[in-house]
């Protein structure tokens, strides 16, 4: 696994953020850069499965593993899903298995610090260099934009 850290400062408070990150509305338009119709469905609790799904039902089953309201939230993820059905077994869920998103978001003077730690595979580092930058902008906007 390749660890991979991404940071943003955001002029809003953690709370604001927090809700930005894990609203369902304002998680489709965020993550829309990973892959346009992008969604989650899960409850964001501590211990909680998420599936992390595109329109055409291909995408991650992870679990909460960490939730600190306004603080951290961090995902494991456990496999992949192909075709709408959780797949633990093949090459590439092997591959995934285990590796986790953190996120955290600290009080700063200029409002919050939201700090992205991720462990991926090589095959996934380019594409997240380029992509993280503008979720994270796009967090920011929506952010601000709301105050």
């Amino acid at each position: 696994m390749i660890l991979q850290k991404f940071k943003i400062t955001i002029k809003a408070t953690p709370k604001k953020v927090w809700q930005i990150l894990w609203n369902d509305s304002t998680y489709r338009k965020w993550t829309t850069v990973f892959a346009e119709g992008s969604f989650a469905e899960t409850d964001w609790q501590e211990g909680s499965k998420v599936l992390f799904l595109g329109p055409e039902g291909r995408g991650m089953v992870s679990r909460i593993k960490r939730n600190i309201p306004n603080e951290r939230m961090t995902i494991e993820h456990l496999g992949v899903v192909e075709g709408g059905i959780e797949n633990f077994e093949s090459k590439e869920a092997n591959q995934w298995a285990g590796a986790t998103e953190d996120y955290t978001l600290e009080s700063v003077d200029e409002g919050t610090l939201l700090r992205i730690e991720m462990e991926t595979i090589e095959e996934y580092k380019n594409f997240f260099e380029e992509t993280w930058p503008k979720a994270l902008e796009k967090v920011k906007e929506l952010a601000e934009k709301s105050l």
